[in-house]
Order: C-alpha cells, then sequence, then structure tokens
C-alpha cells in the first residue's frame, strides 16, 4: 500500500464562472517528477484547472492538496517559490527590459527590500540562454514579437527554479524549432528530477512526444488518465474530440503518434 503523499491531490473539485460550471467533480493525483500532458477541447476547462492548481483561483468546492497540505493555507510568496506558470496569454504595457522581466522570477526567493544577489544573476543568465533570449536581454519586452515575448515569460518561469512548472499552452506561439527546444530542456529537467511539470497541449502528438502521463479534460471532468503509451488511442480520441485516427509508432522513438482521417 502506498502511504507517500502525492504531490497534489485533486479531489471532487468544482468551479464555475457566472454564467456556466467548467469543472464537475474533477479528482486527481500528481506524483512527483513526472511530466504530465493535460489535453481536452476548447473550454474544457483546462486553463482553469491550473489556475486552482496555482491558487490562482479558488474552486467552488472540492479540495486540492499540495505536498500533503491544503493549497489555501499557503501564502502567495511561499507558493510562488515552489509553483511557476506560464501562463496562456502574457499582457505587459510598461517597457521593462527583458532581463527585468525575467528577474522578476526571482522576486519570491528575496528577503523583504533585498537586492538580486550574484546567485540571482545567475539563474537568471542560465534561463536568457536556455530560451534563446539572451540577445533581446537589454530590449524592451514590448518591442518584442509575441512568440519572442512567449520565450521572455518561459524565462522568468525557468528563473524562478520551483518543483513545479506549468504551462499553459506555453509554445503556442514558437515555431517548431524552439518549441521542440524548450520542450526538450523542459523534459531533460523533469528525467534529472529537477521538477514536475504539468503541461496543457493543444497538440495530441506533441503531448505523447514529451509527456509520461495524459490527462484528457471532457465536459468539465476527468475522461480518461494514464501512462502516455497506454491511453493514447484511437478510441479515446474519437470519444473527446469526436475526429478519427489511427495510433502508430514514432519511427525513430517509439512513441505514440496519430494519424487523423479527414
Amino acid at each position: 500500500m502506498n502511504t507517500v503523499s502525492p504531490l497534489f491531490d485533486v479531489r471532487d473539485l468544482y468551479f464555475r464562472y457566472p454564467r456556466c460550471r467548467v469543472l464537475e467533480g474533477v479528482s486527481l493525483r500528481i506524483e512527483a517528477g513526472c511530466f504530465y500532458g493535460l489535453l481536452g477541447p476548447n473550454g474544457c476547462g483546462k486553463t482553469t484547472l491550473l489556475d486552482l492548481m496555482a491558487g490562482l483561483k479558488r474552486p467552488e468546492s472540492g479540495r486540492i492538496d499540495f505536498q500533503g497540505r491544503p493549497l489555501g493555507t499557503y501564502r502567495r510568496r511561499e507558493l510562488a517559490r515552489r509553483i511557476a506558470l506560464v501562463p496562456q496569454n502574457f499582457y505587459i504595457n510598461f517597457p521593462f527590459t527583458v532581463y527585468d522581466v525575467v528577474m522578476m522570477g526571482r522576486y519570491p526567493h528575496l528577503k523583504r527590500f533585498a537586492h538580486p544577489d550574484a546567485g540571482d544573476h545567475h539563474q537568471v543568465r542560465q534561463a536568457l540562454v536556455a530560451t534563446d533570449t539572451e540577445r533581446f536581454a537589454r530590449q524592451s519586452v514590448t518591442a518584442l514579437s509575441g512568440g519572442e515575448r512567449q520565450r521572455v515569460v518561459f524565462a522568468r518561469a525557468l528563473a524562478q527554479s520551483t518543483e513545479v512548472l506549468m504551462l499553459d499552452e506555453a509554445t503556442a506561439n514558437l515555431d517548431i524549432r524552439h518549441t521542440l527546444a524548450l520542450l526538450g530542456r523542459t523534459q531533460a529537467r523533469v528525467r534529472k528530477g529537477h521538477q514536475t511539470v504539468i503541461a496543457v497541449f493543444q497538440d495530441v502528438n506533441l503531448a505523447a512526444m514529451y509527456c509520461d502521463q495524459l490527462l484528457f479534460l471532457h465536459e468539465g471532468r476527468i475522461a480518461c488518465a494514464g501512462p502516455t503509451a497506454e491511453v493514447m488511442q484511437a478510441k479515446t480520441l474519437k470519444a473527446i474530440y469526436g475526429v478519427e485516427g489511427s495510433i502508430r509508432p514514432h519511427a525513430e522513438y517509439g512513441l505514440p503518434q496519430v494519424d487523423f482521417r479527414r
């Protein structure tokens, strides 16, 4: 019998917006040291679920425990030292430099009124290199393209040095080279035991390439969850998305990939 508490224990979670209920009785367990992919049709509650698990929203009912403790008992700064989120949309109107934006990821670790030290600057430089944004370091973030800004937000989350990284379609605006590079680096951090990742994907093939576990949301509920090779099935995609396809192993990696039918 496993007596070790999961990293996240979500039980019977309900959430509604003024005009509709989004999540209905969601329960799941997230174990440390895995790369999770969160998938499902538009509007099924993927972003809402991430926001709830990051402590940005409060559920209508249900419970979220993080590291064996109710999520609501953590202070905001305390959570920010443990959980980093790359949001789906990032807006900033003030012309901060890219370096300053990435340095914001270090603020949860600084003592009150303290200035960043050499270690903080080292973390920022590493994050800039990892996201291929170091050449933008002194530029205004408002002068960058959407994809470049998204990489800067990714860098800020890496600089935050948390044990949990949440990605809400974090590569949606990126070209394929930067998408593969960032997901590859993220997967490597998971493999080395440095992080647990929960990522929202729209591309099921991309999710299957990098994720250890897949969680499919449908109509506000967890419809299917488990190891990628087990749950990535044609019948699952048909039930959740209403599309036809066949599953084949990737020619080089052997990972499941889907060929969709028009």
